[in-house]
């Protein structure tokens, strides 16, 4: 196992707002199956842990937090295995994403027992690089 404690997916392209999308953003042109899919799982993580943006209405907040992404605490295996439902519809469109693994992926401002939010590290040289 690696040394890092948070995990995150995300698309390879940036989006328009210059950002690395997340697995969970949108449902696009599914089938409807896969809608069906994509409904149901974001259900079920809806039920099971919380949602920072209701939490903290601010947490993404591209004035106050600019850059602002969530990642999963990698001891929060139940939930990550859950993503690769996910991953496979979006290979289905070709949309390439990847996991990314982290000891220190930002500056921390939101947590729970199972994710974190952070503002990017900037690469200036002063933050660390992964």
């Amino acid at each position: 196992m690696s040394d890092a404690l948070y995990v995150r997916f995300q698309g390879t392209v940036r989006s328009p707002r210059g950002h690395f999308p997340g697995v969970f953003a949108r449902a696009g042109q599914l089938s409807d199956e896969e809608h069906r899919f994509w409904r149901a799982g974001n259900d079920w993580f809806n039920a099971n842990f919380a949602n920072p943006s209701e939490v903290d209405p601010s947490v993404y907040d591209p004035a106050l937090n600019p850059g602002a992404v969530a990642w999963f605490k990698a001891a929060s295996l139940e939930l990550i295995a859950r993503v690769d439902g996910y991953l496979k519809i979006l290979a289905l469109h070709e949309v390439a994403c990847e996991r990314i693994e982290s000891s220190n992926p930002g500056k921390i401002i939101y947590e729970d027992p199972d994710q974190v939010v952070v503002t990017p590290w900037a690469h200036d040289g002063a933050g660390p690089l992964e």
